[in-house]
């Protein structure tokens, strides 16, 4: 995070400011203009397919973030909601520079994976924004179907343990979108999460050496009461 400091002072008028409300305005405009105009075939226009961009259609690289999911109306005003609620809050927790970064490298991450499976959707970014969010505010709780309350870590552990899952499990094409598209999420939270490993690390070392002398000491009162 230093280092995004000393660049947020060099270039931090670049900043987008309210990110996400361009971004679920525009997924939300082009699910009504796909709905009341389906001839039009919107979303196909807007995909990010490598084949095409290198024909020099280069407005893929970045249209493609605002397809929305192919779902009903309810379930994407829910989305669009969500993610505006994530988005922004983030903003806030980091600024609008730190945040703007962290959404180009995902974009960034996007792109590559692209050109290596022929295509690729907005869905793993999206989902680094929901893992950076689940990291930040584990305790938040969310309304499973309006009703059930739930801690957003827990549902953060199932998405890892779905990119897991296609990390190992999936073709080659997979595992690359997988890796390639979280890596903005490493990229800001890695270094603590070493920390964090390095801390558990030491805690269970220190645990291990004390109930040792505990059971050295034990022994050692045995021998002196023979």
């Amino acid at each position: 995070m230093k280092s995004l400091d000393r660049l947020e002072r060099k270039f931090g008028k670049f900043a987008i400011r309210g990110l996400m409300i361009y971004i679920t305005t525009g997924n939300l405009a082009v699910f009504l203009l796909d709905y009341l105009m389906p001839s039009l075939n919107l979303p196909l226009k807007l995909m990010l397919i490598p084949s095409l961009v290198l024909k020099g259609e280069v407005w893929r690289l970045i249209t493609y973030i605002f397809i929305p999911p192919n779902t009903n109306i309810i379930f994407i005003l829910f989305v669009i909601y969500f993610y505006y609620m994530i988005g922004s809050t983030l903003e806030h927790e980091w600024g609008s520079f730190k945040l703007t970064v962290y959404y180009l490298l995902g974009m960034i991450g996007t792109t590559i994976a692209a050109f290596f499976t022929g295509g690729s959707s907005s869905t793993y970014l999206n989902l680094s924004l929901f893992l950076a969010f689940a990291y930040l505010f584990p305790d938040f709780e969310i309304l499973i179907f309006f009703i059930l309350p739930v801690k957003i870590k827990y549902l953060a552990w199932l998405n890892w343990a779905f990119i897991v899952f296609t990390i190992v499990f999936g073709d080659i094409r997979l595992k690359i979108a997988a890796i390639v598209q979280v890596a903005n999420f490493f990229l800001f939270f890695g270094s603590d999460l070493l920390k964090w490993i390095k801390s558990r690390r030491n805690v269970y070392y220190n645990r291990k050496n004390f109930f040792r002398q505990i059971e050295e000491g034990r022994k050692a009162n045995k021998q002196n009461r023979r």
